[in-house]
């Protein structure tokens, strides 16, 4: 008797979480932004589905030291609005490096995971700091391999 193949979907309760420390340090912010989505979203593990959130989370240091290709470092602006008339603010890359580097990584991540219901469970599993320091040593975060 011949058994058809089940596909398989992983529960949440199934769902095993790792910790992983990135440094960001002279790595492009774009192309690493695409590789933590990628394990935000859990598409490096064999159990990966489109509709469940099963992916890891990621903790990124020396946001601060992150790069920019080009003359993005003095073209790129930042932008955010009040929802008043005149409520445009932009902020250049330069400015924003000095007053929240976590915002760069943390914005290019944000822009590389799907507009769905699951990128703000995603979002809070990506923990981004300026500097080499995180409080996170106790869950034992191993280094996260980029081709970067």
């Amino acid at each position: 008797m011949l058994r058809s193949a089940k596909t398989f979907l992983v529960k949440p309760h199934e769902v095993e979480r790792r910790w992983y420390v990135v440094d960001a340090a002279g790595k492009p912010a774009g192309r690493l932004a695409a590789g933590i989505a990628r394990v935000l979203m859990g598409k490096d593990k064999p159990t990966y589905t489109p509709h469940a959130d099963n992916g890891d989370f990621v903790v990124v240091v020396n946001a601060r030291k992150v790069v920019f290709t080009g003359r993005k470092e003095e073209d790129k602006t930042y932008k955010r609005f009040s929802g008043y008339p005149g409520g445009l603010k932009e902020i250049p890359a330069r400015l924003m490096r000095q007053r929240r580097p976590e915002y760069i990584v943390s914005h290019a991540v944000r822009g590389m995971l799907p507009a769905n219901h699951l990128r703000r469970r995603r979002m809070r599993r990506l923990k981004v700091y300026a500097g080499p320091d995180h409080p996170h040593q106790a869950q034992k975060p191993e280094p996260l391999p980029l081709d970067v």
